[in-house]
């Protein structure tokens, strides 16, 4: 009987902790269970960085000109600094707008998106966006709540270094 109870107290611990732990997965960010380097490769190399916006699982969207106007580039997870993306190889990358329209390059194609963007929009349904003027997650910041735009950065025109959702 003894040995009964062991398994009966450890059981409903296990339970307990089960239901912690998934009730914890419930409620955070759909990136907190993802690497800092897999969440650099994935908003680096993942071909839904450059489909068109609205046909893209990446819900933030983020322009190099006004009005959503130019190029674009997709973002699905948070952006520490945009001019240095650690995909886990040890360099480090800028994150660009997509190289759009091949003899006719749209305005931003391939280039920077640190320090150059003017404009973007959050499809996240739950999630809200925020686009930082420092790197870090720091300074003064344009926030997206969902399915929300800005045509024009008020606080980060041109002046953005790091994303992340809230």
């Amino acid at each position: 009987m003894g040995s009964i109870s062991r398994k009966k107290r450890f059981g409903g611990g296990a339970t307990v902790l089960a239901t912690s732990f998934l009730a914890t997965i419930a409620i955070t960010s759909p990136a907190s269970a993802l690497t800092n380097e897999t969440m650099a490769g994935e908003n680096l190399y993942n071909n839904e960085t450059c489909y068109s916006p609205h046909a893209s699982r990446f819900k933030f969207h983020i322009w190099y000109n006004s009005g959503m106007g130019g190029s674009y580039r997709n973002i699905g997870y948070p952006v520490y600094d945009f001019n240095a993306l650690r995909p886990g190889n040890g360099h480090a990358y800028p994150l660009k707008f997509c190289k759009i329209g091949a003899s006719n390059p749209w305005p931003g194609s391939g280039q920077n998106i640190k320090n150059n963007a003017a404009s973007g929009e959050n499809e996240h349904y739950k999630y809200t966006a925020r686009v930082y003027y420092s790197s870090g997650y720091k300074g003064v910041q344009d926030v997206m709540a969902p399915y929300q735009h800005i045509s024009r950065f008020v606080n980060v025109y041109n002046e953005n270094a790091s994303f992340r959702w809230t």
